[in-house]
C-alpha cells in the first residue's frame, strides 16, 4: 500500500481524535453537553467576526475567529463518537445535534452580518443573507425529503464543507469569495436534492403501482 503525506496526516489526526474520544468517554461527560459546548464556541467565533468591524486590524479578529471555529469543529467531530463509545446513542441526541448545528451555522453568519453592516457593505449583507438561507435549506430539504424517500444525502455542499470554507475565508482574508461560493453551491445543492427527491419519489410510486397492478379492480369488487 502506497503511503502518502495526506494519508500520514489522516492517520495522525485520527489517532489524536481517538485519544480525545477515549479521554472524554472516561470523564463521563454527556455527549449532549459536548454538542452544546460546540454551539457556545461558535457563538464566540461569531462575536469575533462581529467585532472585527470596529477593530483596528479586522484580519486579526478574522484569523482568531477561524481558530475558534476549528475548536468548535472538534466538538462536532467527537460528540457522536463519544456517544457511541459510551453507549449513549439516542434518537433525541441525533435530533439535538442537528438542531444545535443549525444554530451554530446561523450564529457565524449573524456575526458576518454585523461585520458587513458595521463597515457599510450593503451588498455583502444581502449576500450573507442568501448564504444563510441556502445553508438552512440544504439541511431542510434533506430532512423533508427523507419523510418521502429513504435517503437524500446528495449534493456537494453539506455542513462540513461550509465550515471548512468559512475557516479558509477567515484565515486567508477571502471571506467575500467564500460567501459567493457558498451562496452558489448551497443553492445548487438544494436544487439537486429537489430533483433527486422527485426522481426517487416517482420511482417508489411506480414500484408500488407495479406491485399491485390490479388493486383498483380488487377494490371495486369489494
Amino acid at each position: 500500500m502506497k503511503w502518502t503525506f495526506t494519508k500520514t496526516i489522516g492517520v495522525v489526526f485520527g489517532a489524536v481524535i481517538d485519544r480525545i474520544v477515549r479521554w472524554l468517554a472516561l470523564s463521563k461527560i454527556h455527549p449532549n453537553v459536548l454538542t452544546a459546548l460546540g454551539l457556545v464556541i461558535n457563538i464566540w467565533a461569531a462575536w469575533l467576526f462581529a467585532r472585527a468591524g470596529s477593530a483596528a486590524n479586522p484580519k486579526v479578529d478574522f484569523r482568531w475567529a477561524a481558530v475558534v471555529v476549528i475548536g468548535a469543529g472538534l466538538f462536532d467531530m467527537v460528540d457522536g463518537r463519544v456517544a457511541r463509545a459510551t453507549s449513549q446513542v439516542t434518537r433525541f441526541g441525533g435530533f439535538f445535534d442537528s438542531v444545535v448545528d443549525r444554530y451554530s451555522d446561523l450564529a457565524l453568519y449573524m456575526g458576518l452580518l454585523v461585520y458587513y453592516a458595521s463597515i457599510n457593505r450593503f451588498f455583502y449583507i444581502v449576500l450573507t443573507a442568501i448564504v444563510m438561507t441556502g445553508s438552512v435549506m440544504v439541511s431542510y430539504t434533506r430532512a423533508r425529503a427523507e419523510n418521502a424517500i429513504p435517503k437524500c444525502k446528495v449534493g456537494f455542499l453539506e455542513r462540513p464543507e461550509r465550515v471548512v470554507l468559512i475557516i479558509i475565508g477567515a484565515l486567508f482574508d477571502r471571506m467575500a469569495a467564500v460567501l459567493w461560493v457558498i451562496a452558489v453551491l448551497s443553492n445548487l445543492t438544494v436544487i439537486h436534492r429537489m430533483i433527486y427527491t422527485w426522481q426517487e419519489a416517482r420511482r417508489l410510486e411506480d414500484a408500488q403501482l407495479r406491485a399491485v397492478p390490479n388493486a383498483p379492480e380488487a377494490a371495486r369488487r369489494q
